[in-house]
Order: structure tokens, then C-alpha cells, then sequence
């Protein structure tokens, strides 16, 4: 394919359910130019208990779905898979991939002034240390303090985005780290930026959150435009001809949801057996 078709191929995009969502917005919202294919894994949501392992088998079958669809790069929504995949994914993919760990610790030792840098997530990324690593390369001298917050994902999966249940389980998951004194607080699951508000009342103005589903957009589009493969062709606007969006189970769930997060037309969601892949 020659590199002016490419530009118009679109871009894979994939999470283990919604959360992703919140990538696909920012990338719509930087690079309206761009044709989007999003695939949530929602008959195997949660990814953030499973094992390192499992994570990237499912990646893989992910990948494999969505090279058949010729993207022509592919963005890990996920914190998880990121942490667990992204390097094998790398190496066995010929196209461009990128992951939201990265981004967001970048953006995170730049908003930080004191250096105490918080960030929440599932169990998978916080036990596997990731987040830590990324930060101290950029900044030795910076102290990492994690919490894992389960019930954040199914609370947002249920839609309980402004709830006082909501409000209540932020507040145990956040009092120990602002006890700490951090001064930035990196969102490390893609689901957490849709309860944003909720996390920001908890923590104070003090506080700066770091967005990876921003940071995640905005360095792919540099990417691309550094390969040569952002499309200056604006397509038809919104709807299936420009956002495609498949999941492995619920896709009327799916469609409802996304729906309410993402203004672009979402017209249909269509189930794919992700296990042949």
C-alpha cells in the first residue's frame, strides 16, 4: 500500500470494555481528519485482575482483529495491556503501536513541583510497577506512591458517573495518598477520566490530574505526522463511515454508553467473535 493510501487507512484503537472510549475522544476531538475502528473487549472486561499472560493473549487476538481491518497504527487504550503487552505487541506488529503508560508519565514529571506523584489504577498496573519505572527514568529523584481502585471500573461500567457512591469510594481510595502530599495524580486507567470531576472534588484544586487519554492523542498525532501518515483528507463527517466500533459481547450495552460519552454519532456497535482470532 502506498504511503497516500495509508494515510487513509484507519486507526485501531482497543480497550477491555469502555474506557478506551475516552482515547477515541481525544483522538476525534485532535485529529478530526482521522478514520477510527474501536474494539472493546467487553465479553472479557475486567483486564486489570487477570495475569500477565492472559492480558496478552487477549491483546494479541485484539491485534490480530484489528491488522485485518488494515489500520494503519494502533493505540492501546488500556493500562493494563499496556503494562502487560505492549513490548510483545511491538514485536510482532508491522505497524505503528502506542500504549498510554508513556504519555501519561511524561506529562505527569512535568506538572509535578514537588515530586510526589500519585497514580491509581487496577490491580495489573499497580502491581506491575510500570508507572514507577517510566517515571524514575525521566526523573530519578521522584517519589511514586500507587493505589489500586477496583471498584472505580465497574462504577463507571454502571454509569454511576456523579452518584455519592461514587463519591464515597473515592475518598477511601484517596485520603492515604493525599495524607502523602502528593501534588499530581496520574488517572492510570482510561475509565477514570469519565469521573474526572468526582476525583478532582475529592483531591483539591492542589492537585494537578494528569489526563493519559489527552496525552495518549496528542503524541500519536506527532507520531503519525512524523511517519508520513496523517490523513489531510476530511471524510465524511462522523457516523459509521469514519467511527466503526465492535465489541465481543453486549454490543447494545456498548452502544447506549458510548453514546453518552462520545458526540460523534456512534450509529451501531457489531459483535465480533474475538476467540477465532
Amino acid at each position: 500500500m502506498e504511503k497516500s493510501d495509508l494515510r487513509l487507512a484507519p486507526i485501531g484503537v482497543f480497550d477491555s470494555g469502555v474506557g478506551g472510549l475516552t482515547v477515541a475522544r481525544e483522538m476525534m476531538r485532535q485529529m478530526p481528519n482521522e478514520r477510527i475502528i474501536y474494539f472493546g473487549d467487553t465479553a472479557r472486561v475486567p483486564y486489570g485482575s487477570k495475569s500477565r499472560e492472559t492480558v496478552t493473549k487477549y491483546s494479541e487476538q485484539i491485534v490480530r482483529f484489528l491488522l485485518e481491518q488494515k489500520v494503519k497504527a494502533i493505540a492501546v487504550a488500556c493500562n493494563t495491556a499496556s503494562a502487560y503487552a505492549l513490548g510483545k505487541l511491538e514485536e510482532e506488529t508491522p505497524v505503528p503501536m502506542i500504549g498510554v503508560i508513556k504519555p501519561g508519565a511524561r506529562a505527569a514529571v512535568q506538572a509535578t513541583r514537588n515530586g510526589k506523584i500519585g497514580v491509581i489504577g487496577t490491580e495489573g498496573t499497580i502491581s506491575s510497577g510500570i508507572y514507577p519505572e517510566y517515571i524514575r527514568q525521566l526523573n530519578p529523584q521522584a517519589q511514586v506512591l500507587g493505589r489500586a481502585c477496583p471498584l472505580f471500573v465497574p462504577l463507571v461500567e454502571e454509569g454511576l458517573l456523579e452518584d455519592p457512591v461514587t463519591d464515597e469510594i473515592a475518598r477511601r481510595y484517596l485520603t492515604e495518598l493525599m495524607d502523602e502530599g502528593i501534588d499530581t495524580l496520574i488517572l492510570g486507567c482510561t475509565h477514570y477520566p469519565l469521573i474526572r470531576s468526582t476525583i478532582g472534588r475529592v483531591v483539591g484544586d492542589g492537585v494537578t490530574l494528569v489526563n493519559p487519554a489527552y496525552e495518549t492523542a496528542r503524541e500519536l498525532k506527532v507520531m503519525l505526522g512524523e511517519k508520513g501518515l496523517l490523513s489531510e483528507e476530511k471524510p465524511e463527517l462522523g457516523g459509521e463511515s469514519q467511527y466503526r466500533f465492535y465489541v465481543s459481547d453486549m454490543a447494545d450495552k456498548f452502544r447506549r454508553f458510548a453514546n453518552g460519552i462520545i458526540k460523534y454519532g456512534i450509529l451501531s456497535a457489531k459483535t465480533v467473535h474475538i476467540e477465532r482470532y
